[in-house]
């Protein structure tokens, strides 16, 4: 057998992940672990988690992969300063230091930190500094973009976009997938960057780069596109195939240490909106228009991606695939029969990809695989009831056991009565969405629901949308949509005859009170709902609960949101579920087979919990 594991870390949402013989073993980000959101540090935690779950020491691997190539980036760090010196001086004074030490010297690095896990695994091991590790590759980041979004798509023959802010030198990328081969086509190189691009809006909007650009997404439907011309006059020249050039004029973020500059404020009337306060018209304005212009571009590069593979399947990786309502635009327009996006679309997804980039082009293996290999994104850790249990003792919490067919009952009808229930169930998903195992759930009937799980489960912005689950089968009764969408990587309308009028006359961020739909929770002010179809075969507990729910209110749809709140990563294990359940005022907490009722909690274990907080993204 052979086993590979594939690396991510130094920038944002460092993660690992271990293949075995082309198979997706286990995937997890390290923030999970470490509970620091979007941890970019060497993913220790992460790696042994998949070195234990793939029961194989990190001494006895075939190879480790790192997703990009820093000499690579280095070169595009100096060149860039270069070419705009003196301009820059002080962030390149800054970033030269962290660079020489460890950057450069990456593979140093890497074998340090390899071998503490090593010797941690081998106790007995006398001489940690001396481990012989296994080979040390690398990947271009993109081409791990790449790799992750095709090998494990259900395609033999597939278009391959891949979309970020920037890697090494690419920030866009076209690739042809064919069996075990991935031809790259065309690049677009830094700092030309759509990804750049949407997180200096994000940065002006008042949230935060590589945090933040969802918030812009679910902004955009409170205003009027505005200012798309005044985009494309004075900040991106889009030519007919995608392809695009940045006036670079307007942005700082080459050399400086913000997105933006005095040009871009003047430009869009005012300074940036400082972080957290409380966006105005301009903003929402802001959001559509740079939403409208990413929808066009990534169109365009679609078109232009199916026009040089002649492809019917098309797959995205990158951070911009994230933005689901894009993709939807994607689908609906750019001529593809099929569209498969990557869970893990950012940078922890370069992880995957690198393995199985190594897998099949470094090991030249054939490719066999006519379904999903992303087995619903559970990759990552899960416990037994013994373990919740043990959890349970730990935190000196009351809980009870029911019986499977008893519990999907309980819940069903606890939901029913507008509570709010943590659902932790099986493996933990790998990528930035909430699947349905580490989940919080609500009823999307409820007209009260959307600001209660926003403000006093979440404690996050008023105005975010929340996501449906619905059974697969019914999707096209409550959606305009027909087949799947399991990674919740699509938006889609809600079904018309579920709409219903709503007053002109609000405005603003009071429009998100309104009631637009028979499913108001989960419907946001332009009828779009990000949606996350759920199959019998990848989640049968989840598909279970669906439809017990369906039985009590004849609908098989619930809110689906993180369990999680604002700063805090999704929780990992038994005891961040109950500290976080403890800490917000969620109603219910389900972990495997067993249940606690908030109403049951001791006053000094909700203190306690309350009691650790999280820097607000």
């Amino acid at each position: 057998m052979t086993y590979i594991l594939g690396i991510s870390a130094y920038y944002h949402d460092s993660a690992a992940c271990v293949v075995v013989d082309g198979e997706i073993v286990a995937a997890a980000q390290e923030e999970r672990f470490t509970r620091v959101k979007h941890d970019p540090r060497f993913p220790t935690a992460a790696i042994e988690y998949c070195l234990n779950e793939a029961d194989v020491k990190l001494t006895d691997l075939d190879g480790i992969v790192f997703y990009d190539k820093p000499l690579l980036k280095f070169e595009r760090l100096l060149e860039t300063y270069l070419a705009n010196a003196p301009k820059g001086f002080l962030s390149f004074a800054r970033s030269m230091p962290i660079w020489l030490k460890e950057k450069l010297y990456l593979k140093s690095v890497l074998r340090r930190e390899l071998r503490a896990i090593a010797a941690n695994q081998s106790p007995e091991i006398e001489k940690p500094n001396k481990i012989a590790l296994p080979q040390l590759l690398f990947t271009e980041h993109h081409q791990s973009h790449a790799a992750s979004a095709f090998y494990p798509s259900p395609f033999a023959d597939a278009a391959v976009v891949c979309l970020d802010g920037v890697g090494e030198w690419a920030t866009s990328s076209v690739w042809h997938g064919q069996e075990a081969k991935l031809t790259a086509l065309s690049e677009i190189h830094f700092p030309h960057s759509l990804g750049l691009l949407y997180s200096a809006f994000t940065y002006y909007c008042g949230f935060r780069v590589n945090a933040g650009e969802y918030k812009l997404m679910g902004l955009a439907p409170y205003g009027e596109p505005r200012y798309v011309d005044l985009i494309y006059e004075h900040l991106i020249d889009v030519k007919p195939d995608g392809s695009f050039r940045l006036n670079m004029r307007y942005f700082d973020y080459a050399v400086g240490s913000v997105m933006t500059n005095k040009r871009f404020a003047a430009l869009f009337g005012g300074p940036a909106l400082p972080a957290d306060d409380t966006p105005e018209q301009r903003h929402f304005d802001l959001a559509r228009s740079i939403q409208v212009v990413t929808e066009e571009v990534v169109v365009k590069i679609a078109k232009y991606a199916k026009q040089l593979t002649g492809s019917n399947n098309l797959c995205l990786a990158g951070g911009v695939a994230l933005n689901c309502v894009a993709n939807a635009k994607i689908l609906a327009e750019a001529g593809f029969e099929n569209v498969w996006i990557q869970p893990a679309s950012g940078d922890a997804g370069g992880a995957l990809g690198s393995a199985l980039q190594v897998w099949y082009g470094y090991f030249e293996n054939n490719r066999e695989n006519a379904s999903d290999q992303m087995q619903g994104a559970y990759l990552g850790p899960q416990y037994s009831d013994t373990d919740i249990q043990q959890a349970i003792d730990n935190k000196q919490v009351v809980a009870k056991q029911l019986a499977r067919d008893d519990l999907l009952t309980e819940v069903a009808a606890w939901l029913t009565q507008d509570n709010v229930v943590g659902w932790f169930q099986g493996r933990m998903e790998f990528g930035p969405r909430a699947l349905g195992n580490r989940t919080i759930l609500g009823d999307a009937r409820s007209t009260s629901m959307q600001r209660k799980m926003n403000i006093a489960i979440k404690q996050r912005e008023s105005f975010r949308p929340f996501a449906p689950i619905v059974k697969l089968d019914k999707v096209s009764e409550y959606f305009e949509f027909n087949g799947p969408s399991p990674y919740m990587l699509l938006t889609a309308d809600v079904n018309p005859t579920l709409k219903c009028e709503t007053d002109d006359d609000v405005e603003g961020l009071d429009r998100v009170n309104q009631v637009r739909s028979s499913l108001p929770a989960i419907t946001h002010i332009d009828y779009s709902a990000r949606l996350q179809t759920v199959a019998q075969e990848t989640n049968p507990t989840l598909y279970a609960l669906l439809d017990a729910f369906e039985q009590l209110t004849q609908v098989p749809v619930l809110i689906n949101t993180s369990f999680n709140v604002r700063g805090e990563p999704p929780v990992c294990s038994p005891e961040d579920a109950i500290r976080c359940f403890l800490a917000t005022d969620m109603d219910y907490l389900v972990m495997g087979q067993w249940v606690l009722d908030k109403r049951e909690q001791s006053d000094s274990a909700i203190a306690l919990a309350k009691s650790v907080t999280f820097e607000k993204d």
